[in-house]
């Protein structure tokens, strides 16, 4: 039996409290420890409390001294495209000569660029570029994601990404929740012809994801220039019927409709949301759908528009918080950095951005129940962080790597 104990901590950040994603006030309730103590063993926590309580139970263990540093749960970060081959730091470049984001997608750039690219590469070469990718995540102290397929956009293409999304989950500390989004974008030989793209991912992609159980949930970018509601919801219906769960890119640069059938079909999180209304808000509270907010890709594209989240927040939504790491629009493995922004430009408070990043990213991949916060019973995934109290984490933004990170119970040691 392995039995660790993490020991003198300055604040022990546990988030223990309703078995559900937390919301208004709750956010704020991060159930903070000082002088905390705790104990796992067989990588799952079996006490938390006061050190004066936990060292007397520890027994023979290894000790983790946090050296009076802040402890955490580690990072969940529930929206990532962590496979691709290549980069766009030329696009960048574009963007920030005052070419939008929309532009250069029209003149072939973007996810296309990405999906030339990620076709050209082996299975293998995509591991090795997404394992370097997990290595960044853990650095920085997160320790589960959400891994999106979408930049193959061909049956094999799409099989291959996700493949290597679960060989990231299998071979390495990080853990990996897969989602297929076949409809990310319509590839250039079904240009004009949309309608037929979807339904080589109803007809063909869909079944053999789901035959081959390579992913969890199905993801689509509704937007007007990509798919629209109609063909939104014949993917999602296909991928209800194989027993998938829902996610959705949504109102990221148009409000038309995606989020209200987002919250119609009972998805899991309608992500971006940078353009909802009012109204939509208020169909995703009465649908139980969970927001996933992305502001590192309003940031990286330029964008003054940021998601409404002190409205959310009042709303009564279990606001999350993600990196949307991928190659053109949020080149960031950074939670830091999302809680950063999410503070400064969404008006979130510390807790309620650090709540967002870890237990309710937590339920929004159904992992509320294992992961995303510090209580008996729960996988001993944690950080110990170079920072005495919760708040500097948003407030010193930057590339920070964690002082030690923990899945499982086993210390991440990078190679």
């Amino acid at each position: 039996m392995s039995r660790l104990l993490v020991t003198n901590t300055f604040q022990l950040v546990t988030l223990a409290g309703p078995a559900r994603p937390r919301i208004g006030k709750e956010l704020r309730e991060l159930a903070i420890i000082s002088d905390g103590a705790m104990l796992a063993s067989d990588g799952r926590i079996v006490a938390v409390g006061k050190r004066a309580e936990i060292e007397p139970q520890a027994g023979d263990v290894e000790i983790v001294d946090a050296g009076g540093r802040l402890v955490t749960p580690g990072f969940v970060d529930p929206h990532t495209h962590l496979v691709f081959a290549g980069n766009r730091a030329d696009e960048f470049e574009k963007r920030c000569a005052g070419v939008t984001y929309q532009e250069i997608a029209a003149q072939g750039g973007g996810i296309r660029s990405t999906v030339r690219k990620t076709r050209a590469a082996t299975e293998d070469h995509l591991f090795e570029a997404a394992a370097r990718h997990a290595r960044w995540f853990l650095q920085g102290g997160t320790t589960t994601i959400e891994a999106k397929s979408g930049y193959g956009l061909t049956v094999d293409d799409e099989l291959k990404i996700l493949r290597v999304i679960r060989r990231i989950g299998e071979s390495t500390s990080l853990r990996t929740v897969p989602t297929f989004l076949g409809a990310h974008e319509v590839p250039e030989e079904y240009a004009g012809r949309a309608d037929d793209y979807v339904d080589l991912v109803t007809k063909e992609m869909l079944p053999r994801v789901a035959a081959e159980k390579l992913a969890e949930f199905c993801d689509i970018f509704c937007e007007a220039k990509v798919f629209n509601v109609d063909q939104a919801r014949r993917v999602f219906v296909a991928a209800r019927s194989l027993g998938l769960g829902l996610r959705m890119h949504a109102d990221q640069f148009t409000s038309f409709g995606a989020s209200d059938l987002a919250a119609e079909l009972g998805a899991k999180t309608c992500d971006h949301l940078e353009q909802t209304t009012p109204a939509s808000i208020s169909a995703l509270k009465g649908a139980g759908v969970q927001p996933v907010l992305l502001p590192g890709s309003v940031y990286a594209i330029g964008s003054q528009k940021y998601p409404a989240a002190r409205a959310m927040i009042e709303a009564g939504l279990a606001v999350v918080l993600a990196t949307d790491f991928n190659p053109g629009s949020s080149p960031t493995t950074s939670m830091r950095a999302v809680m950063s922004l999410a503070c400064t430009q969404m008006k979130m408070t510390p807790a309620e951005a650090l709540t967002a990043a870890t237990l309710n990213a937590a339920y929004s991949l159904n992992r509320g129940g294992n992961i995303g916060s510090l209580e008996p019973g729960k996988a001993a995934d944690f950080v110990v962080h170079d920072a005495e109290d919760y708040r500097e984490l948003p407030y010193f933004f930057g590339d920070h790597q964690a002082v030690a990170v923990f899945t499982g119970g086993k210390r991440y040691l990078p190679s």
